[in-house]
């Protein structure tokens, strides 16, 4: 079975599966992405985790201060998930299994 996601609403580059079952607004516009577009498939299985976040929003205000390397990964407590970054698009994806 093929994982698709979301784009989270309010964010420009934070995607959540499509099943996500906690409480997160996605974009309305119908669009969805599998995890080869998403370049998910480019992710080792060995994470290099960092701290974790309050909220989806700060991930993406890490630019400015902690740059976010490909392979970065950080648990997000408000949604109950975990997010790896992507150089590729340049944004965080959720994860559902990890090492």
């Amino acid at each position: 079975m093929q994982r698709l996601y979301k784009k989270m609403a309010g964010t420009s580059a934070v995607f959540v599966t499509e099943s996500h079952s906690g409480s997160s607004p996605v974009e309305r516009d119908g669009l969805t992405w599998n995890a080869q577009e998403l370049g998910l498939d480019s992710c080792s299985r060995a994470l290099r985790w960092r701290e974790p976040m309050d909220s989806s929003l700060a991930l993406e205000g890490l630019e400015e201060y902690d740059r976010p390397q490909h392979g970065d990964a950080r648990y997000v407590s408000k949604l109950q998930a975990a997010f790896v970054y992507i150089d590729r698009i340049q944004g965080w994806v959720e994860i559902t299994a990890f090492a």
